[in-house]
């Protein structure tokens, strides 16, 4: 059996902020992108960055059944 999810990581403050750090979840129609899942997610943060099966990507990548996306906030250094 196929399900449509994908697997979401969160790193760094955003996965304190949103209190968890890996989930399954089902995309909302069998093709979605990186943005709409974001907000159907609920996830805020200026200077977001996304990664899908760990290559960079655009808000607009669209999203397969069994792939992973990671948020990655921006980071500061000093």
């Amino acid at each position: 059996m196929t399900r449509s999810t994908v697997r979401v990581l969160l790193f760094g403050q955003l996965r304190e902020d949103q209190g968890w750090r890996e989930r399954l979840v089902e995309l909302p129609q069998p093709v979605t992108t990186v943005a709409r899942l974001q907000q159907a997610l609920g996830i805020h943060c200026p200077g977001l960055r996304w990664a899908v099966n760990q290559d960079f990507a655009t808000p607009d990548h669209p999203l397969q059944p069994g792939d992973e996306l990671a948020f990655l906030p921006p980071t500061t250094g000093g």
